[in-house]
């Protein structure tokens, strides 16, 4: 019982380890042909927006909405893709929520 403590703690430190570099990588993702580019954290906070000038069109201006959203959208996914990778080679692909009931502080 006590091994399986330590591997639990060793696990949840590596876990804290693992989200706090999440939070400095970033993802990118683009839309209309890379007119639209959006650039999220690991930790899901949109860092940036980047929009070409030929996207803007005052006509137009729910297909810049629409280009915004998707690429939002998309690199929205791909950061939690990768954060679901990092923990998921962390923890060996068991589901840290499952060791709640065990009653230890932290998980």
């Amino acid at each position: 019982m006590q091994q399986m403590l330590k591997q639990v703690q060793k696990m949840q430190h590596d876990m804290e380890a693992a989200q706090e570099e999440l939070l400095h990588e970033t993802v990118e993702a683009s839309a209309g042909g890379g007119m639209v580019t959006v650039t999220v954290t690991g930790g899901l906070e949109v860092r940036a927006v980047r929009i070409d000038p030929a996207a803007v069109d005052p006509e137009d201006v729910d297909m810049l909405c629409d280009l915004v959203l998707a690429a939002t959208n998309e690199a929205l996914r791909s950061a939690q893709e990768l954060a679901s990778k990092r923990m998921g080679a962390v923890t060996g692909g068991l589901d840290p929520g499952a060791l709640g009931g065990l009653g230890l502080p932290g998980l």
